[in-house]
């Protein structure tokens, strides 16, 4: 048994077993692992050719969008269980980076399936730590039958040297096994843009045809060729300048062209057709294209973006990431890394805004401290004193209540009545005041007649009056216990007035 357990540990800790090298893969036969993108393979070019479709004035405006909406976002460190120094050194290391250009480049990677930038590393006196990234071409680059990242270079053309470790950033965009490469979205808009770029020449072309008015001009039959091109002549000229002169003998007629318009529909919905799918695989949307958008295909857009921004996100977080455990791994091996993310704020401060009203409005109350915490709040923004429920703000702070627990049990146990009754006509004499502790009492008495025990009336009041300052409330649950002592002092002597009866 001792043995089976040992063989059947080996099998499982042991190498992978599927690999490129083992597979039946004439692509492992190979010195390198060739990009399987599709395109590129019937095209036999590199991801270079991608570059020049960022030219095209639709893509390259997708392009910045997408860019621009992964730079709104904020970022910064998450210490977690990382050491204040090790954190002051990372906070340190990315304020020389330049953020804006080290995002802007890795999100080169959802263009071209990768992107390989190059760290300078540079020795201080606290730690070693990097000064620039630098995004490198990546047709430089490719990788062998084992997905190891290598470059072409002249000592190596074919097989390319393989790089050193922490030396390169790899942000990809859906790596896999089979394609290390990643997925490049500009592969999604290569023909697109081949077929706009196509239709506007026919297009540009059919409006020069058939845009302007026809010029004809009539000759004898008798006339000679250099006669009839000297005519030809002049009638271009007629066309470019508006005039022009003909023999005595000669004519002119301009004809106008009419029933095209269709014809040309069909090369402007061609050109927009390209448009949209284009600012589909870029932005996720093709609203901007779209003339029957409405507002629920846009609010779709709007989520789809969203979501490709997050994807985007995660790329550039994963990148700089990386960067930051090698730097702790250098200088502090063993230690825990800080950790570096993007968010939206405005959108966490919505949901945290929806999540806390519903909470408040399940009966939770929140402190100043947290408000300050959570929103970002200066001390002097909030008031410290939290407002009493409504309907209760007059008595809650009228100055009767001070003496409303210390006078209730005697003015009840004079009145054979209701017990608020005789408290209610022990207060100040004050209109004013009389209404609003009258008003006060009738709901701290229906909470009493609810409550069952002295525990679950604490509770029910708590819940109620939790709000309200901690003074006025310990009042308010005085007054609630006496009227509670109150209610059973009646109800006992009337058990008592009944039996006698």
């Amino acid at each position: 048994m001792p043995d089976l357990i040992a063989t059947r540990r080996a099998t499982l800790t042991g190498p992978d077993i599927a690999t490129r090298v083992r597979a039946l893969d004439f692509n492992a036969l190979g010195l390198i692992l060739p990009n399987p993108d599709p395109l590129l393979k019937e095209l036999g070019q590199d991801v270079a050719v991608y570059r020049n479709l960022a030219r095209d004035p639709h893509v390259g405006a997708c392009i910045r969008r997408r860019k621009a909406a992964v730079k709104a976002l904020e970022w910064g460190l998450d210490r977690g269980k990382a050491r204040s120094r090790v954190a002051r050194a990372v906070e340190d290391m990315l304020a020389d980076l330049d953020m804006e250009r080290l995002i802007g480049q890795a999100l080169e990677a959802v263009l071209y399936g990768y992107q390989p930038m190059e760290i300078t590393w540079r020795g201080g006196a606290r730690a070693v730590a990097p000064t620039a990234v630098e995004a490198k071409p990546p047709e430089w680059f490719q990788f062998d039958p084992a997905n190891n990242l290598r470059m072409r270079t002249w000592s190596s053309p074919t097989e390319g040297e393989l790089l050193p470790e922490r030396k390169f950033l790899l942000p990809r965009q859906d790596p896999t096994y089979a394609n290390p490469y990643g997925f490049a979205d500009l592969s999604l808009c290569y023909w697109p843009v081949i077929f706009k770029k196509g239709g506007m020449r026919f297009w540009l072309s059919f409006a020069e045809k058939f845009g302007g008015a026809w010029a004809i001009g009539k000759q004898p039959r008798t006339a000679t060729q250099e006669e009839r091109d000297a005519l030809l002549m002049g009638l271009e000229e007629m066309l470019a300048n508006g005039i022009g002169t003909i023999p005595d003998d000669g004519a002119v007629e301009i004809i106008e062209m009419a029933g095209k318009s269709a014809s040309a529909d069909l090369y402007e919905r061609l050109v927009m057709h390209c448009r949209g799918e284009i600012s589909i695989v870029l932005t996720g949307t093709n609203q901007t294209v779209e003339a029957s958008a409405n507002r629920a295909s846009a609010q779709a857009g709007m989520d789809v973006a969203r979501d490709l921004r997050a994807a985007d996100a995660e790329i550039v977080a994963a990148a700089v990431n990386q960067l930051i455990r090698w730097m702790v791994e250098i200088n502090w091996p063993g230690a825990d890394a800080p950790v570096w993310s993007l968010w939206d704020q405005e959108e966490q401060d919505e949901l945290q805004a929806q999540r806390d009203e519903r909470n408040a409005k399940s009966g939770a109350r929140f402190t100043v401290s947290y408000w300050q915490r959570a929103y970002g709040y200066q001390p002097g923004d909030i008031e410290e004193r939290t407002a009493p429920p409504a309907g209760l703000a007059d008595s809650a702070t009228t100055p009767a209540a001070v003496a409303f627990a210390e006078t209730a049990l005697g003015a009840a146990t004079q009145s054979n009545d209701d017990p608020a009754t005789g408290l209610t006509d022990r207060l100040t004499g004050d209109a004013t005041a009389r209404r609003a502790w009258g008003s006060l009492i009738d709901q701290v008495r229906a909470v009493v007649e609810r409550a069952d025990s002295l525990a679950e009336l604490q509770r029910a009041l708590t819940e109620a009056y939790g709000g309200m300052d901690p003074d006025d409330l310990v009042r308010v649950m005085a007054a609630a216990v006496a009227l509670a002592e109150l209610r059973g002092m009646a109800d006992v002597a009337d058990e008592a007035q009944a039996e006698r009866a």
